[in-house]
Protein backbone atom coordinates (compact mmCIF):
# COMPACT_ATOMS: atom_id res chain seq x y z
CA UNK A 1 0.00 0.00 0.00
CA UNK A 2 1.05 3.66 -0.07
CA UNK A 3 3.68 4.91 2.34
CA UNK A 4 1.78 7.71 4.13
CA UNK A 5 -0.31 6.31 6.96
CA UNK A 6 -2.18 8.13 9.72
CA UNK A 7 -2.30 6.83 13.28
CA UNK A 8 -5.75 5.48 14.09
CA UNK A 9 -6.61 8.17 16.70
CA UNK A 10 -5.68 10.90 14.22
CA UNK A 11 -7.66 9.30 11.41
CA UNK A 12 -10.72 8.91 13.61
CA UNK A 13 -10.50 12.54 14.80
CA UNK A 14 -10.24 13.80 11.22
CA UNK A 15 -12.91 11.57 9.70
CA UNK A 16 -15.73 12.00 12.23
CA UNK A 17 -16.52 15.65 11.38
CA UNK A 18 -16.07 14.92 7.68
CA UNK A 19 -18.71 12.19 7.75
CA UNK A 20 -21.04 14.30 9.89
CA UNK A 21 -21.01 16.96 7.19
CA UNK A 22 -21.22 14.64 4.16
CA UNK A 23 -23.81 12.18 5.48
CA UNK A 24 -26.18 14.65 7.07
CA UNK A 25 -29.88 13.81 6.95
CA UNK A 26 -30.72 17.51 6.74
CA UNK A 27 -28.88 17.91 3.44
CA UNK A 28 -30.47 16.99 0.11
CA UNK A 29 -29.04 13.78 -1.30
CA UNK A 30 -27.82 15.71 -4.34
CA UNK A 31 -25.63 17.84 -2.06
CA UNK A 32 -24.36 14.77 -0.19
CA UNK A 33 -23.37 13.18 -3.49
CA UNK A 34 -21.42 16.23 -4.54
CA UNK A 35 -19.59 16.45 -1.21
CA UNK A 36 -18.60 12.79 -1.44
CA UNK A 37 -17.16 13.23 -4.92
CA UNK A 38 -15.27 16.36 -3.85
CA UNK A 39 -13.64 14.37 -1.04
CA UNK A 40 -12.93 11.27 -3.12
CA UNK A 41 -9.42 12.28 -4.33
CA UNK A 42 -8.15 12.11 -0.74
CA UNK A 43 -8.69 8.33 -0.99
CA UNK A 44 -5.84 7.49 -3.34
CA UNK A 45 -5.78 4.37 -5.50
CA UNK A 46 -2.59 2.31 -5.74
CA UNK A 47 0.09 3.28 -8.23
CA UNK A 48 -0.59 2.04 -11.71
CA UNK A 49 -4.38 2.13 -11.43
CA UNK A 50 -6.04 2.47 -14.82
CA UNK A 51 -9.68 3.57 -15.12
CA UNK A 52 -11.74 2.99 -18.25
CA UNK A 53 -15.25 4.40 -18.48
CA UNK A 54 -17.57 1.81 -19.98
CA UNK A 55 -21.25 0.91 -20.24
CA UNK A 56 -22.53 -2.15 -18.44
CA UNK A 57 -26.13 -3.32 -18.52
CA UNK A 58 -27.14 0.01 -19.99
CA UNK A 59 -25.55 1.99 -17.15
CA UNK A 60 -22.25 3.90 -16.83
CA UNK A 61 -19.50 1.96 -15.08
CA UNK A 62 -15.77 2.04 -14.50
CA UNK A 63 -13.45 -0.82 -15.40
CA UNK A 64 -10.56 -0.53 -12.97
CA UNK A 65 -7.30 -2.41 -13.51
CA UNK A 66 -3.77 -2.42 -12.10
CA UNK A 67 -1.22 -4.01 -14.42
CA UNK A 68 -1.95 -7.11 -16.51
CA UNK A 69 -5.30 -8.72 -15.73
CA UNK A 70 -6.98 -12.04 -16.40
CA UNK A 71 -9.51 -12.02 -19.21
CA UNK A 72 -11.22 -15.08 -17.72
CA UNK A 73 -12.43 -13.63 -14.40
CA UNK A 74 -13.68 -10.33 -13.04
CA UNK A 75 -15.27 -8.62 -10.06
CA UNK A 76 -18.59 -6.78 -10.27
CA UNK A 77 -18.46 -4.22 -7.46
CA UNK A 78 -21.55 -2.42 -6.12
CA UNK A 79 -20.68 0.70 -4.15
CA UNK A 80 -22.20 1.70 -0.84
CA UNK A 81 -23.92 4.91 0.18
CA UNK A 82 -27.32 4.00 1.57
CA UNK A 83 -28.72 3.45 -1.95
CA UNK A 84 -28.85 7.26 -2.21
CA UNK A 85 -25.24 8.47 -2.59
CA UNK A 86 -21.89 7.15 -3.79
CA UNK A 87 -20.55 6.39 -7.25
CA UNK A 88 -17.66 4.69 -9.05
CA UNK A 89 -15.67 7.88 -8.39
CA UNK A 90 -16.09 7.68 -4.61
CA UNK A 91 -15.06 3.99 -4.65
CA UNK A 92 -12.32 4.17 -7.28
CA UNK A 93 -9.47 3.76 -4.80
CA UNK A 94 -11.01 0.69 -3.18
CA UNK A 95 -11.63 -0.81 -6.62
CA UNK A 96 -7.98 -0.19 -7.46
CA UNK A 97 -6.78 -2.11 -4.44
CA UNK A 98 -9.10 -5.01 -5.20
CA UNK A 99 -7.95 -5.02 -8.83
CA UNK A 100 -4.33 -5.14 -7.71
CA UNK A 101 -4.90 -7.93 -5.20
CA UNK A 102 -7.08 -10.10 -7.46
CA UNK A 103 -5.23 -9.58 -10.74
CA UNK A 104 -8.65 -9.02 -12.36
CA UNK A 105 -10.56 -6.09 -13.72
CA UNK A 106 -13.03 -4.65 -11.21
CA UNK A 107 -16.21 -3.31 -12.78
CA UNK A 108 -17.82 -0.64 -10.56
CA UNK A 109 -21.41 -0.05 -11.59
CA UNK A 110 -23.05 3.37 -11.48
CA UNK A 111 -26.48 1.95 -10.62
CA UNK A 112 -29.48 4.23 -10.25
CA UNK A 113 -29.97 5.85 -6.85
CA UNK A 114 -32.95 6.69 -4.67
CA UNK A 115 -35.05 8.70 -4.11
CA UNK A 116 -35.16 9.44 -7.84
CA UNK A 117 -35.02 5.71 -8.57
CA UNK A 118 -36.26 3.64 -5.61
CA UNK A 119 -36.20 -0.14 -5.24
CA UNK A 120 -35.89 -2.22 -7.38
CA UNK A 121 -34.06 0.08 -9.82
CA UNK A 122 -30.58 -0.54 -8.38
CA UNK A 123 -31.13 -4.29 -8.23
CA UNK A 124 -32.43 -4.34 -11.80
CA UNK A 125 -29.32 -2.46 -12.93
CA UNK A 126 -27.03 -4.89 -11.09
CA UNK A 127 -28.80 -7.87 -12.65
CA UNK A 128 -28.44 -6.44 -16.15
CA UNK A 129 -24.75 -5.68 -15.55
CA UNK A 130 -24.06 -9.26 -14.45
CA UNK A 131 -25.94 -10.66 -17.45
CA UNK A 132 -23.95 -8.44 -19.81
CA UNK A 133 -20.69 -9.69 -18.32
CA UNK A 134 -21.90 -13.24 -18.98
CA UNK A 135 -22.92 -12.33 -22.52
CA UNK A 136 -19.46 -10.82 -23.10
CA UNK A 137 -17.77 -14.14 -22.33
CA UNK A 138 -17.29 -14.39 -18.57
CA UNK A 139 -18.68 -17.59 -17.06
CA UNK A 140 -20.97 -16.88 -14.08
CA UNK A 141 -18.72 -18.91 -11.77
CA UNK A 142 -15.76 -16.66 -12.73
CA UNK A 143 -17.53 -13.44 -11.73
CA UNK A 144 -17.22 -12.43 -8.07
CA UNK A 145 -19.65 -9.98 -6.50
CA UNK A 146 -18.38 -7.37 -4.08
CA UNK A 147 -19.96 -4.49 -2.25
CA UNK A 148 -19.90 -2.35 0.87
CA UNK A 149 -22.77 -1.25 3.12
CA UNK A 150 -25.82 -0.77 0.87
CA UNK A 151 -23.73 -2.17 -1.99
CA UNK A 152 -23.11 -5.25 0.13
CA UNK A 153 -26.84 -5.68 0.63
CA UNK A 154 -27.35 -5.15 -3.09
CA UNK A 155 -24.71 -7.80 -3.85
CA UNK A 156 -26.50 -10.31 -1.64
CA UNK A 157 -29.86 -9.44 -3.22
CA UNK A 158 -28.30 -9.87 -6.67
CA UNK A 159 -26.89 -13.28 -5.75
CA UNK A 160 -30.37 -14.37 -4.63
CA UNK A 161 -31.98 -13.09 -7.84
CA UNK A 162 -29.33 -14.86 -9.93
CA UNK A 163 -29.96 -18.07 -8.00
CA UNK A 164 -33.75 -17.93 -8.19
CA UNK A 165 -34.27 -16.41 -11.64
CA UNK A 166 -31.30 -17.55 -13.72
CA UNK A 167 -29.79 -20.54 -11.91
CA UNK A 168 -26.41 -18.77 -11.70
CA UNK A 169 -23.97 -18.98 -8.79
CA UNK A 170 -21.17 -16.37 -8.85
CA UNK A 171 -17.64 -17.20 -7.78
CA UNK A 172 -17.94 -15.47 -4.42
CA UNK A 173 -19.52 -12.72 -2.38
CA UNK A 174 -17.20 -10.19 -0.78
CA UNK A 175 -19.28 -8.07 1.60
CA UNK A 176 -17.97 -5.13 3.62
CA UNK A 177 -20.38 -4.31 6.47
CA UNK A 178 -23.38 -5.22 4.30
CA UNK A 179 -26.71 -3.50 4.99
CA UNK A 180 -28.97 -6.48 4.37
CA UNK A 181 -32.15 -5.40 6.18
CA UNK A 182 -32.98 -1.69 5.88
CA UNK A 183 -36.12 -2.32 7.96
CA UNK A 184 -34.04 -2.70 11.08
CA UNK A 185 -33.65 0.40 13.25
CA UNK A 186 -30.13 0.74 14.70
CA UNK A 187 -29.83 0.13 18.41
CA UNK A 188 -27.64 3.20 18.88
CA UNK A 189 -27.78 6.74 17.57
CA UNK A 190 -24.46 6.78 15.73
CA UNK A 191 -21.03 5.37 15.08
CA UNK A 192 -18.06 7.21 13.61
CA UNK A 193 -19.55 7.21 10.10
CA UNK A 194 -23.31 6.58 10.28
CA UNK A 195 -26.20 8.10 12.22
CA UNK A 196 -29.65 6.69 12.86
CA UNK A 197 -31.46 9.66 11.21
CA UNK A 198 -29.36 9.33 8.05
CA UNK A 199 -29.83 5.56 7.77
CA UNK A 200 -33.61 5.87 8.27
CA UNK A 201 -33.88 8.58 5.61
CA UNK A 202 -31.95 6.36 3.20
CA UNK A 203 -34.11 3.32 3.97
CA UNK A 204 -37.30 5.27 3.35
CA UNK A 205 -35.97 6.80 0.14
CA UNK A 206 -34.88 3.42 -1.20
CA UNK A 207 -38.14 1.66 -0.36
CA UNK A 208 -40.40 4.22 -2.00
CA UNK A 209 -43.74 2.50 -2.56
CA UNK A 210 -42.20 -0.97 -2.42
CA UNK A 211 -42.80 -3.91 -0.09
CA UNK A 212 -40.43 -3.81 2.87
CA UNK A 213 -40.61 -7.63 3.16
CA UNK A 214 -39.39 -8.18 -0.40
CA UNK A 215 -36.11 -10.10 -0.23
CA UNK A 216 -34.70 -7.87 -2.94
CA UNK A 217 -35.04 -4.95 -0.53
CA UNK A 218 -34.11 -6.89 2.62
CA UNK A 219 -32.12 -9.99 1.55
CA UNK A 220 -31.44 -10.93 5.17
CA UNK A 221 -35.07 -12.16 5.23
CA UNK A 222 -34.43 -14.72 2.47
CA UNK A 223 -33.46 -18.37 2.57
CA UNK A 224 -29.73 -18.22 1.94
CA UNK A 225 -28.97 -21.74 0.75
CA UNK A 226 -27.08 -22.28 -2.49
CA UNK A 227 -24.97 -19.11 -2.32
CA UNK A 228 -21.26 -19.02 -3.15
CA UNK A 229 -18.44 -18.72 -0.59
CA UNK A 230 -18.98 -15.47 1.27
CA UNK A 231 -16.68 -13.08 3.12
CA UNK A 232 -18.19 -10.60 5.60
CA UNK A 233 -16.24 -7.87 7.36
CA UNK A 234 -17.46 -5.48 10.05
CA UNK A 235 -15.99 -3.50 12.91
CA UNK A 236 -17.41 -4.36 16.33
CA UNK A 237 -18.15 -0.71 17.08
CA UNK A 238 -20.28 0.06 14.01
CA UNK A 239 -24.06 0.24 13.87
CA UNK A 240 -24.29 -2.61 11.37
CA UNK A 241 -22.18 -5.07 13.35
CA UNK A 242 -25.16 -6.84 15.02
CA UNK A 243 -26.85 -7.23 11.64
CA UNK A 244 -23.66 -8.66 10.16
CA UNK A 245 -23.47 -11.17 13.00
CA UNK A 246 -27.02 -12.32 12.19
CA UNK A 247 -26.20 -12.56 8.50
CA UNK A 248 -23.17 -14.74 9.19
CA UNK A 249 -25.27 -16.97 11.45
CA UNK A 250 -27.90 -17.41 8.74
CA UNK A 251 -25.32 -18.09 6.04
CA UNK A 252 -23.58 -20.69 8.18
CA UNK A 253 -26.88 -22.38 9.09
CA UNK A 254 -27.73 -22.51 5.36
CA UNK A 255 -24.51 -24.37 4.62
CA UNK A 256 -22.75 -21.46 2.90
CA UNK A 257 -18.97 -21.42 3.39
CA UNK A 258 -18.52 -18.13 5.24
CA UNK A 259 -15.58 -16.14 6.57
CA UNK A 260 -16.30 -13.42 9.13
CA UNK A 261 -13.61 -10.82 9.75
CA UNK A 262 -14.24 -8.59 12.78
CA UNK A 263 -12.04 -5.61 13.57
CA UNK A 264 -11.69 -3.35 16.60
CA UNK A 265 -10.96 0.36 16.41
CA UNK A 266 -11.77 0.93 12.75
CA UNK A 267 -15.09 2.19 11.35
CA UNK A 268 -17.77 1.51 8.78
CA UNK A 269 -16.13 0.68 5.41
CA UNK A 270 -12.68 1.74 6.54
CA UNK A 271 -11.41 0.04 3.36
CA UNK A 272 -12.15 3.32 1.58
CA UNK A 273 -9.25 4.82 3.55
CA UNK A 274 -6.81 2.00 2.73
CA UNK A 275 -4.26 4.48 1.40
CA UNK A 276 -4.32 6.45 4.65
CA UNK A 277 -4.64 3.92 7.49
CA UNK A 278 -2.53 0.77 7.83
CA UNK A 279 -5.19 -1.45 9.51
CA UNK A 280 -7.66 -0.44 6.78
CA UNK A 281 -5.09 -1.46 4.19
CA UNK A 282 -4.67 -4.82 5.92
CA UNK A 283 -8.37 -5.72 5.81
CA UNK A 284 -8.59 -4.54 2.20
CA UNK A 285 -5.79 -6.95 1.34
CA UNK A 286 -7.69 -9.66 3.24
CA UNK A 287 -10.79 -9.16 1.08
CA UNK A 288 -8.68 -9.07 -2.06
CA UNK A 289 -7.02 -12.34 -1.11
CA UNK A 290 -10.42 -13.98 -0.52
CA UNK A 291 -11.66 -12.89 -3.93
CA UNK A 292 -8.43 -13.91 -5.65
CA UNK A 293 -8.66 -17.41 -4.22
CA UNK A 294 -12.31 -17.70 -5.26
CA UNK A 295 -11.53 -16.58 -8.81
CA UNK A 296 -8.64 -18.97 -9.38
CA UNK A 297 -9.34 -21.50 -12.14
CA UNK A 298 -10.56 -24.86 -10.87
CA UNK A 299 -7.78 -27.48 -11.08
CA UNK A 300 -8.04 -29.88 -13.97
CA UNK A 301 -7.64 -33.60 -13.54
CA UNK A 302 -5.31 -35.55 -15.75
CA UNK A 303 -6.67 -38.74 -17.30
CA UNK A 304 -3.26 -39.87 -18.49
Amino acid sequence: MLDVKLPLPVARAVLRPVFRVMLNARLPFTVQRKLMEIGAPAQRPPRGTHVERVRLGGRPAERVTVGPVSDQATVLYLHGGGYTVGSPVTHRALAGYLARETGCAVHVLDYRLAPEHPFPAGLDDAEMAFLELVASGYRPERIALGGDSAGGGLSLALALRLRDKHGYVPAALGLIAPWTDPNEVPGRDEDLVLTKPWSRSCADAYLGDGDSRDIGYAPLLAELHGLPPTYVQADRDELLHPQCVRLVGKLTAAGVRTEFSETDGLWHVAQLQASLVAPAAAITLELGDFLRQALRPAPTRSIG
